[in-house]
């Protein structure tokens, strides 16, 4: 009897043993497990944050219109980077990167009064998927003087003036035909307006930034 109910016992103990070692395998996982699972720590983002400095030159070319004569307060102008911003040998915002902004002064050409002015300034850009507002130089075309051209004008119509007095009047009718003439040429100045500006797509422009801008670049 004792040899019996010692190999009883015996084997009870043996399958308590196997049933503590399955449930502890089932809890733990094997070192192939482990190196095949997935870690329970969060990856690593794929991009870092990188931050162009204040003063960094922006060189653009329009994707929009703007004009002296057709632009209105607040109109969008878009523009594009025309070669890459790099920073430590790495593309922070590649060529082709979208910039938007807005028209913030227009005056037309007026009868003598002044020279057609266009102004504005871009506040915003887009790189891949990601957007950001940034603050940038404003930028400012004026139109060409026309004085020359003005007095030119003015000149001719004295002239012509003197030309038809002379032949009508002689010296007298000269003199008189001048002053008509002049006054002509003159009418013709302040009739006429002076030239406008006009930036059409492709233009090149440039500005840049006046405070430093973080975009967030993909890790290499």
């Amino acid at each position: 009897m004792k040899p019996l109910l010692i190999l009883t016992l015996g084997a009870a103990l043996a399958g308590g043993a196997c049933g503590t070692t399955a449930s502890d395998a089932a809890d733990t996982p094997l070192p192939s497990e482990r190196a095949a699972g997935v870690s329970t720590t969060q990856p690593a983002p794929g991009y870092r944050e990188m931050t162009i400095p204040i003063g960094t030159t922006l060189p653009l070319a329009l994707t929009s219109s703007v004009a002296s004569d057709t632009s209105a307060l607040e109109d969008t102008v878009t523009a594009e980077l025309t070669s890459p911003i790099t920073i430590d040998g790495r593309d922070v915002l590649p060529a082709g990167t979208r910039l938007t902004g807005v028209v913030t002064g227009v005056d037309d050409s007026d009868r003598v009064k002044g020279r057609a002015m266009i102004a504005f300034r871009f506040t915003s850009l887009r790189t891949g998927d990601a957007g950001y507002d940034l603050q940038a130089e404003p930028l400012s075309r004026l139109a060409e003087a026309t004085k020359g051209e003005d007095a030119t004008k003015i000149g001719i119509g004295a002239g012509a003036g003197a030309a038809i007095g002379g032949i009508v009047g002689g010296k007298k009718g000269a003199a008189q035909g001048a002053v008509v003439g002049g006054g002509v040429g003159t009418g013709v100045v302040l009739a006429t307006k002076g030239r406008e500006v006009r930036l059409g797509p492709g233009a090149d422009v440039t500005t840049r930034l006046t405070a430093p801008l973080t975009v967030r670049v993909g890790r290499s």
